[in-house]
């Protein structure tokens, strides 16, 4: 799983901005054409809520939309909501795999969490969901070892070797724990 960290959304949008533009993107991808009620009813949102951020993501380049007519995302607009949608399908991911998080919760959270997320964050818990998949759990040195991996791109060979030693250790105390009852 080689998965890349989305870059850093630059514009000058809010929250509720970025949850528009990315309910707008999905949409898309499911749908021919996106009206405002597909919008209200993916958001829970009324209509008139909907027109008012549609004016102004239009205002901001993000989308064409005219009155009564089907909008779709401008060239800006469809890489911002792909950028937005990658960083939530990341930290659901991270969620859902690693914190063993269920997903309806994991995908609440990862809602919220995508407007706050810094890119260098995203990007490190893109790096750790790799090292675990790579590296499994290979001793009290892991964390360590997660570093080495990020400077270095352990190669998988080394995590094999660190797996093995520490198998070995743990079989030894759990032998001398048996001697001692």
């Amino acid at each position: 799983m080689k998965i890349k960290a989305a870059t850093s959304i630059s514009e000058d949008l809010t929250p509720t901005m970025e949850d528009y533009l990315e309910a707008i993107y999905i949409l898309s991808k499911e749908k021919r054409a996106v009206r405002v009620k597909d919008i209200a009813k993916r958001l829970e949102v009324k209509m008139p809520t909907v027109t008012g951020m549609l004016k102004t993501l239009s205002d901001k380049g993000m989308i064409d939309y005219e009155k009564y007519e089907y909008l779709e995302l401008t060239g800006k607009g469809f890489n911002i909501g792909r950028q937005i949608d990658h960083r939530h399908q990341l930290l659901k991911s991270f969620l859902i795999d690693i914190l063993q998080i269920n997903h309806d919760q994991a995908d609440e959270d990862a809602c919220k969490m995508e407007h706050a997320v810094s890119p260098i964050t995203l990007e490190r818990i893109v790096e750790f969901m790799e090292f675990i998949e790579n590296c499994p759990r290979s001793g009290s040195d892991w964390l360590d070892l997660f570093s080495a991996y990020r400077r270095h791109e352990m190669p998988r060979e080394e995590c094999l070797e660190k797996m093995k030693d520490f198998v070995e250790k743990y079989s030894a105390k759990i032998r001398a724990m048996e001697k001692e009852r």
